[in-house]
């Protein structure tokens, strides 16, 4: 089976959470999957011998998109991660009452994109409490288990 890391940024838990159901649902289809802490977490060479990299962040800020204070470090070095033709799919947490929902998912999506990653699902955007997303999180992670 597949070798999967979940690399997140968690503020209130939530991102946090929502990267513990997805490598619980991974591991439960016979994946080995490793959860790491952005903030713990070295960009140089993350993505090599890996069948495929998750990401999570939460989105702060009104004014602009503001990933994830731990993420945000991260994705300064992102260019060293060694995405190209790794496959890759991004998910976060955010307020819909917000301008820019979600815009952490988007911005790493894009550049996960500019990078040459093979991303293997659409963007995965929770509005709230997990806890209230559990279908949404479990079908995205069966398309991203679909395509390992």
């Amino acid at each position: 089976m597949a070798d999967v890391l979940i690399v997140y940024g968690s503020t209130t838990g939530n991102t946090e959470t929502v990267a513990d159901n997805i490598a619980e649902i991974l591991k439960g289809s016979g994946h080995n999957v490793t959860v790491q802490d952005a903030g713990k977490t070295d960009p140089a060479g993350l993505c090599a011998g890996r069948d495929c990299v998750l990401f999570g962040s939460s989105t702060w800020g009104d004014d602009s998109i503001v990933l994830q204070d731990d993420f945000a470090v991260l994705f300064e070095a992102f260019d060293a991660i060694g995405a190209s033709g790794v496959k890759t799919a991004v998910f976060g947490c955010g307020d819909s009452g917000y301008t820019y929902f979600c815009g952490a998912v988007d911005s790493i999506y894009d550049k996960l994109e500019e990078l040459g990653a093979h991303l293997i699902a659409p963007k995965l955007k929770i509005d709230g409490d997990p806890a209230d997303a559990d279908d949404e999180i479990a079908s995205w992670t069966a398309e991203v288990a679909a395509a390992l």
